[in-house]
């Protein structure tokens, strides 16, 4: 296989695809009838620079993690995310293999969902996909890079978060993390990009090696409950968080939502206003 191969399918498919289709909003003016390569680099969360040279055959080893996001962005198929796969020389993610893939389905639904919060993780707890009102709420996320794009990560290390937690709170809910990792781990144990993970997670951080020898705590049988956001600029925001799973691809689908006609959801609609805004300057 030639080696710009995979740079010129991108460019190709890159082409057909309405922006219209994927959110994109579009200009009177517009002439190309595809994406762009900023919206697709911003679609994708890499910089424009480096599809360019990915679609010049000057970048010619791309990761796995950039070609999921690729084929995600593109709408990709099965069949066609497969070869891109190919195309990069990776082997497409097997069922031995802690799954990153939004079907088109499920993206479908998320795009119904474009104007309220919603966070991507897989089952590693690692950042798939985060909408603009998310960003907009709880922070930028598209500089997160290696251990910060993992919520374990994030928790146990104590990284900087606009959620508000008593330390209670924030103790049960990395111990639940990790316990999650922890299964997570016993369905996929030949997934070396996992097993590299808790090497990492384990020499980092003194609390994830305890909180993974410990017992598991009673299961949560809510996926509903209220959190606290303390947005700079609109304040405390109390939320409705509801995490949602999607057996076949073992997601963990997050969404922020508040009572209409309340303070809350008046404070979100201006986090979202705000920080939209300012992402898109």
């Amino acid at each position: 296989m030639e080696t710009w191969e995979f740079g010129r399918t991108v460019r190709r498919w890159r082409d057909r695809v309405a922006p219209e289709a994927v959110g994109v909003r579009v200009g009177r003016r517009r002439r190309a009838s595809g994406l762009r390569r900023e919206e697709l680099a911003a679609l994708a969360g890499i910089s424009a620079d480096y599809l360019t040279r990915l679609e010049q055959g000057r970048a010619t080893a791309p990761s796995a993690q950039v070609v999921e996001s690729l084929a995600r962005a593109l709408r990709l198929p099965d069949a066609e995310r497969d070869l891109l796969y190919r195309l990069a020389g990776h082997a497409a993610p097997g069922p031995d293999i802690v799954p990153s893939r939004v079907a088109p389905s499920v993206q479908r639904l998320l795009d119904r969902l474009s104007h309220t919060p919603v966070v991507v993780y897989d089952a590693s707890w690692t950042l798939v996909l985060a909408n603009e009102p998310y960003d907009a709420l709880m922070g930028e996320t598209t500089s997160w890079r290696g251990l910060e794009r993992n919520a374990v990560w994030r928790n146990v290390a104590r990284l900087p978060s606009r959620v508000v937690h008593t330390p209670q709170e924030q103790a049960v809910h990395e111990a639940r993390l990790v316990a999650d990792l922890r299964l997570t781990a016993s369905r996929y144990p030949a997934d070396r990009t996992l097993r590299r993970l808790i090497i990492d997670l384990t020499s980092g951080s003194p609390r994830f090696a305890e909180l993974w020898d410990a017992p598991a705590p009673p299961p949560s049988t809510d996926t509903s409950r209220r959190k606290t956001v303390d947005h700079p600029a609109a304040g405390p925001i109390t939320l409705d968080c509801d995490t949602l799973f999607v057996a076949l691809d073992d997601l963990r689908i997050t969404v922020y939502t508040a009572e209409p006609g309340t303070e809350d959801a008046d404070r979100l609609a201006l986090a979202i206003v705000l920080g939209t805004q300012s992402l898109q300057l």
